[in-house]
Formats: C-alpha cells, sequence, structure tokens
C-alpha cells in the first residue's frame, strides 16, 4: 500500500515537473503543430494572432453569404428573422456547400448535435461516403450529403430519458436541424466530424431534449417584448433578443490523483477527505500567478475554443486552490449555449493531453469553494439597443425603468421554478455555503438604483447628484449612471450595470433551462405589463405618464423579491419566509415546484413547455437526482469498507504491539495507550454501525413517497453520509502517512498551483 502510494505520487509530481520545464521555453503555433494540435491549419503555417484562425473550423451566416445563390441567403434570412420554414431547396444548397467546406477541412463524417434531457450532449456519426454503381456493375464511393440529412436524423429515442411520454418500445426520435446556431467541425486526435446543431423530439413531437424549450422561450420572449415596446413607442421594433455570457468554473487536478480515487472518477466530487491544514485562507489564489502547467492548458484550450468560433474573454485563477474561470464576450443566447456545452466538452478533453482532470462538479472538495456558472442575461432589440442599459435620451431611460420591472415582476412571480430550474444534488452542497448565492432567489439592485425605484414608487422627483444623474420629471428623463454600484455575492440574481447575473446556476448545468425558465418568466411578465399598460393608456394622460404608472404598479408588486443585504444571514432566512418568498433548501424540495399547475401555467400559457413534457421533466430529474445519491451512497460504502476499515483496523494491530510493549517496560504511558486504542474502537464501531444504517436506508429510497423524498434523504442518507464521513477524514488526520491509500486533499488541490 505504501509502494502504491508513493508511485501515485513521483507519477503526479514528474508530470507536473516535466510540464514547468517545458513551460520555459515560449509556446508558439509551430509548438501545437508538433504537439498534434495545429493540423487543421497546415502545421508550421499556423498563424499566431487569434484574429488569423479565429472560427476556421466553424461555418456561419459570412459562409452562407458568400457561397450559396442570393434567393437561397434571402429564404434563410427570412427563416431566421420571422420564424418562417427553411424551403427544401434551400436546405439542399446549404447541404451541398456546408459538406464541401466539411470535406475541404478534412471531416470524414457528420452528425447532429443534440441535447437530451440527460443534461449532456449526444451524437451519432455518419460518414459521408455514399456507394455508386456503374453499368458495368463496378463501385465506387464519392461523398454526398443531402437536404433531408441536414434536416432530419433519427437516433434511437427510446434510450433516453422521456420520464414516461412515450413507451419504452417506442423507439422512433428525430433531430432537426436548428439553423439559428452555426455549424462546426469537432476535431478530437485524428477525427474531425461535421456537427449539425439540433433539436430532439419524439414521434408525436413532444420534446425530449433542452434546446427546443430554449428555442421557444426566445421566440415567446420576442414576441411578449415587442407588443410591450410598440406601446412605449419603439413602433418599429420586430425582433428582441436574447444575450448571455456564461462564467465556466471548473478544477483542475493531477491525473494521477483523479484515478487513485474512486469517489472523483465516478461521482465527480470526493466523498471522503479531511480539511488540509492549508486551504484557501490566505486568499492568495484568487487573480494569483496562473501555474505554468495551467497556462499551457489554457492556451491549447483557447486555441481548440477559437477554432470554434467561441470568443473566450477572461482566464484567472478562483478563489480556491486548484480552482480557474474561463469567461467569454456575449453572444446570443442560443449560440452561447451551444457554445458553453461545447467549452465544457474542450475543458474536459483537452485537460487529459496535460495529464490533467477537469472536474465540472459544484462542490468536488468540503471546507474550500465550489464552482458555479454565473450567466449574464440580457436583452436587446433589432437595432442592437441593449434593453437593460440605461440610455442617452429620456425615452431611452423611461424604456430602461419600464423593461427593468418588467423583469422584477418576472423574477418575482415565479421565482419558485427559477430556484428549480438550477436545482441538482452537485447544488445542493454549494447553493448557501457562504461561497455561492443562497437557495433563496431574490434580486439586487445597488443603492442608487434602489433609491430611484423608491423614488418612482412613490412619484418623488430625484434630482441629479454627482452620483445619482437622474431626474424623474414626466418632461425629462436624463442620463442614468451606468456604474453606479457595488456587487452582492450572496445574491442569487444581481443586476450588474447593463445585465442580470444568475449566480446561481451550477458549473455542470446545462444552462438552456435556467435560461429557459427565465425566458418565459420574462416573457409571462411582459404579456400582463402589456394588458396594465393599455389600461393606463385608455385614460386621458401623457404615454411617459401612462408608463410611469404602470412601472410603480409594477414594482409596487415585486418589492419583496428586492434585497441589497446578506443572503447569508439566518436573519435573511426570516424575513424570506415572511415576505412570502419561495424556500426549497433541497432538489427534492425545489422539484416538488413541479407537481403544482398554478406555478408551472405560466410554461403552457407561453406554450413554451406541455403539461405532458413538465410531467416528464418532474419524473426524470427526480429520478436522475436519487440516482446521484443512490451512486454516491455506493461508492462510499466500497471506499469505507475497501479501504478506511482494513486502515483501522491494521491501526489496531499496531496500537495492541504498541501497548504491550509500554506495558512490559512500565514506563508509565500505559493510560494514554489504552486511550488511544479506546478511540479507535469507538470509532471502528460507529463507522460499521453508519455503514449498516445507510445500506438499509438505501433499499427503501425507492419506496418512499414523493412528498416524503426531501425529508427522507436529507435525514437518512445525507446526514449519516456526513457523519460517516466526519469519522473517516478524523481516522485521516490520525493515521500514518503508509498506512492511508486515498491521496489526501493537501496533494490532490495544493501542488497543482506550485507546479
Amino acid at each position: 500500500m505504501q509502494e502504491q502510494r508513493f508511485q501515485v505520487l513521483v507519477r503526479a509530481f514528474s508530470r507536473a515537473s516535466q510540464e514547468h520545464r517545458l513551460s520555459r521555453t515560449p509556446l508558439n503555433m509551430t509548438d501545437y503543430s508538433v504537439r498534434g494540435l495545429g493540423a487543421g491549419l497546415g502545421g508550421t503555417e499556423s498563424p499566431q494572432r487569434v484574429s488569423q484562425y479565429f472560427g476556421i473550423n466553424a461555418f456561419t451566416l459570412a459562409h452562407m453569404r458568400e457561397r450559396l445563390p442570393k434567393e437561397a441567403y434571402r429564404d434563410l434570412l427570412k427563416a431566421l428573422d420571422q420564424n418562417k420554414k427553411i424551403s427544401f431547396e434551400t436546405a439542399e444548397a446549404i447541404a451541398v456547400i456546408v459538406k464541401d467546406w466539411a470535406v475541404q477541412r478534412g471531416a470524414t463524417h457528420f452528425c447532429h448535435w443534440f441535447q437530451p434531457l440527460t443534461g449532456l450532449t449526444a451524437e451519432k456519426h455518419d460518414a459521408f461516403i455514399s456507394i455508386q454503381h456503374t453499368h458495368h456493375s463496378e463501385t465506387y464511393v464519392i461523398e454526398g450529403f443531402t437536404g433531408t440529412q441536414l434536416i432530419q436524423g433519427e437516433p434511437d429515442a427510446s434510450s433516453f430519458p422521456s420520464g414516461g411520454m412515450r413507451s419504452t418500445f417506442e423507439a422512433r426520435g428525430y433531430t432537426a436541424w436548428d439553423p439559428s446556431s452555426p455549424f462546426f467541425i469537432l476535431e478530437d486526435g485524428r477525427t474531425k466530424t461535421l456537427c449539425i446543431p439540433s433539436v430532439f423530439v419524439g414521434y408525436h413531437g413532444q420534446s425530449l431534449d433542452m434546446k427546443t424549450p430554449l428555442l421557444r422561450s426566445i421566440e415567446e420572449l420576442s414576441k411578449a417584448a415587442c407588443e410591450f415596446l410598440k406601446l412605449l413607442g419603439d413602433v418599429d421594433v420586430k425582433r428582441v433578443t436574447c444575450t448571455l455570457g456564461a462564467e465556466q468554473e471548473y478544477f483542475l487536478i493531477d491525473e494521477n490523483f483523479y484515478l487513485a480515487r474512486p469517489d472523483l472518477y465516478m461521482t465527480g466530487r470526493s466523498l471522503l477527505g479531511a480539511p488540509s491544514p492549508r486551504g484557501q485562507q490566505f486568499e492568495d489564489h484568487y487573480f494569483g500567478a496562473i501555474p505554468s502547467r495551467v497556462k499551457n492548458f489554457m492556451a491549447d484550450l483557447e486555441w481548440e475554443l477559437y477554432k470554434l468560433g467561441i470568443p473566450v474573454k477572461t482566464r484567472h485563477n478562483e478563489v480556491a486552490p486548484s480552482q480557474f474561470e474561463v469567461a467569454p464576450i456575449f453572444e446570443d443566447l442560443n449560440v452561447a449555449v451551444d457554445h458553453n456545452l461545447l467549452t465544457m466538452e474542450a475543458l474536459r478533453r483537452v485537460a487529459r493531453r496535460h495529464g490533467l482532470v477537469c472536474l465540472l462538479h459544484e462542490k468536488p472538495f468540503a471546507g474550500i469553494n465550489g464552482s458555479g456558472k454565473h450567466c449574464n442575461w440580457s436583452m436587446a432589440n433589432d437595432k442592437g439597443e441593449n434593453l437593460l442599459e440605461p440610455g442617452h435620451t429620456p425615452h431611452q431611460n423611461i424604456r430602461f425603468l419600464a423593461v427593468l420591472s418588467v423583469v422584477l415582476q418576472g423574477v418575482y412571480d415565479h421565482a419558485d421554478l427559477l430556484r428549480y430550474s438550477v436545482a441538482s444534488s452537485g447544488n445542493d452542497h454549494r447553493l448557501g455555503a457562504n461561497e455561492a448565492p443562497p437557495a433563496i432567489v431574490s434580486v439586487f439592485l445597488g443603492s442608487l438604483l434602489e433609491n430611484i425605484l423608491d423614488a418612482v414608487e412613490k412619484n418623488q422627483a430625484l434630482k441629479a447628484t454627482a452620483k445619482e444623474i437622474i431626474d424623474l420629471g414626466i418632461s425629462r428623463i436624463p442620463n442614468i449612471s451606468k456604474d453606479y454600484t457595488d456587487r452582492n455575492r450572496t445574491s442569487p440574481f444581481a443586476f450588474t450595470g447593463n445585465k442580470f447575473e444568475f449566480r446561481a446556476v451550477g458549473s455542470s448545468a446545462n444552462p438552456s433551462y435556467p435560461m429557459m425558465v427565465l425566458n418565459a418568466a420574462v416573457a409571462d411578465s411582459f404579456l400582463k405589463a402589456t394588458e396594465v399598460l393599455k389600461t393606463y393608456l385608455k385614460s386621458d394622460v401623457a404615454r411617459d405618464e401612462a408608463v410611469l404608472q404602470m412601472v410603480r404598479k409594477l414594482l409596487a408588486h415585486s418589492r419583496p423579491i428586492r434585497f441589497s443585504g446578506n443572503g447569508y444571514s439566518e436573519e435573511w432566512r426570516k424575513e424570506a419566509k415572511e415576505r412570502g418568498l419561495p424556500i426549497a433548501p433541497y432538489t427534492l424540495d425545489a422539484l416538488q415546484f413541479l407537481k403544482d399547475s398554478r406555478r408551472t401555467e405560466f410554461l403552457v400559457k407561453t406554450k413554451i413547455l406541455s403539461q405532458d413534457e413538465i410531467n416528464s421533466h418532474y419524473q426524470i430529474f427526480t429520478e436522475k437526482y436519487l440516482k446521484s445519491v443512490e451512486l454516491e451512497v455506493r461508492v462510499l460504502l466500497e471506499m469505507v469498507q475497501t479501504q478506511v476499515l482494513p486502515v483501522l483496523e491494521k491501526m489496531l494491530i499496531q496500537k495492541r504491539q504498541l501497548i504491550s510493549v509500554f506495558e512490559t517496560l512500565r514506563d508509565g504511558t500505559v493510560s494514554e495507550g489504552h486511550r488511544d486504542q479506546a478511540t479507535l474502537v469507538d470509532f471502528y464501531q460507529k463507522i460499521r454501525r453508519l455503514v449498516e444504517q445507510l445500506g438499509t436506508h438505501l433499499s427503501e429510497i425507492h419506496h418512499i413517497p414523493h412528498q416524503e423524498l426531501s425529508v427522507f434523504v436529507e435525514t437518512k442518507i445525507m446526514s449519516p453520509m456526513r457523519e460517516l464521513r466526519g469519522f473517516c477524514d478524523r481516522l485521516e488526520s490520525l493515521a500514518p502517512d503508509e498506512l492511508w491509500p486515498i491521496p489526501k486533499y493537501r496533494e490532490i488541490i495544493l501542488t497543482l498551483p506550485s507546479s
């Protein structure tokens, strides 16, 4: 056992040292080619400036404009701008040019790339080749790709979760091309595959994926927002788009430590592990110098992402040791979601090339910060104006206040479903842990904006000052400052100048789902606000005054959702309950919101989800949660029984032998030795008891009524798991290094930053 542990440490440090030596030589694009990463650009001819190779593996509208016949290109634009169907002739023309482009880039296969309800992505590859026969019975192979193949695929739907919407024997499902997201070529070693972003639906049209509801929500939000904006005076608005910038946090650890930890490679998080004496208490990792080994990894990652046209902008150390972040520039919501999923795939793939493993679990290590995916969301009209950005004219500012009040109402009315949208077994360990927002949804606006909204609600004029540059006279509303407030890291939904930051989304989540619910909530709020505004416009007042009357009504209605204090405090939990905000500390509590048709009615009304789809999501996500918990319990029990208890038994034998020696020597240390032995015996008995309890409770978990599941899982599963871990972690701190077979926190998370 000691030799095995020594070899793991040697391999980890040897790899780190090798990377460190390599990093002393500046890495250019030629180096990428040598390492097998630059084949797409022709080896040593690879350009060094990002602008020269950005998007070379993405087939965008610019390619369409250059290569499509004008009529086909106009048909495509009409489909994208007006939500029209693409004609079959246009699809055939697109198939030809995209196939030629992909084959020239070295692609041999194509696939419909989609997002099933597993939370991951899926793909089935087909070769471009087709067999041709001559009249002499000779055969030859050519590359072919038709409009039919582009538009539609047919994977086996019975192998994906459907939540009871279809029987297991009903296998037919369809993938359908989403033309609003660009084609891309995915490179992995020697393979290059043309990927077609797609939706995934069942035989009767029900959505079996996360992209279909997201696309519906984008369309419904646009329609509702346009109707509302026209009442404000923006009569020429035709479309409102949503934008997203998803900040992705992640951990990197050495692959050898990962393979030596069954809990990490089977569940994504450590189920055992005593805190390291040095963790993040010195606050010296955040924004610190990036280790050379990690910088090399980041350079390779960015090379991959830039080729796909993913505009990653920021990279830095995060708060916890071995934790990092990558963040992109804002994009259209649908494309940004696809790009985030590709980023997560690239993080995992590229890390292995460097002898590393990327952990995307929300809480891989106890006692240090976990990881989130801060989703920065906003809306823009078809002129490119950000609807959540204060402007330079009175109209822009009154529009800003109106749209802001609509969003606040939407978040307040549907805080329960927004909480549900970020629920997962991994996020349960992160939310509210003094490192991430609490599980209670609230909105932070900052002191200046709070003062402005209070003044609007009370119909008071707020005169311009050096810090608060706004005058709420009806005839004139001057500029509003953009950067007027500090940030509140305890807020799940914070306004940050010209966007909202949904901070509660977990790092491993597909952002499609929380963004879909957010869009639906705001679309529903736009519809409600439109009816209110129409009523006020019928009265004999100027339009600006009618808008402000509507704003006052919406602000008064949504006031309970606004909170600027410490979201971690116990006082806030009590206050939130008094305000009537939904409180769901655990995933199973949040899932129960789906069982209440009053809470989900807006999803059906806006046609974003049908009632059957809502029911299926409840079943799918409940089952996924229970399977995750069940897996963690089984892995923990296996580790305790095969790794921890044998160590404890050896320690007891050694302690008994030591006591025997002391008794022979009669040196007065017998009582101390007996005390240590009694402690270990107590550990042994309690660990065995907890192992037996967990095994029993695990067998009961699938027989508990759903309304009682949350209490059962917390009291009978999670609480005993924490107690069992407590004993094992205390034992780790007592066990000699040569006996403990599991890599420790100090080895896993502290050695990489120093490499």
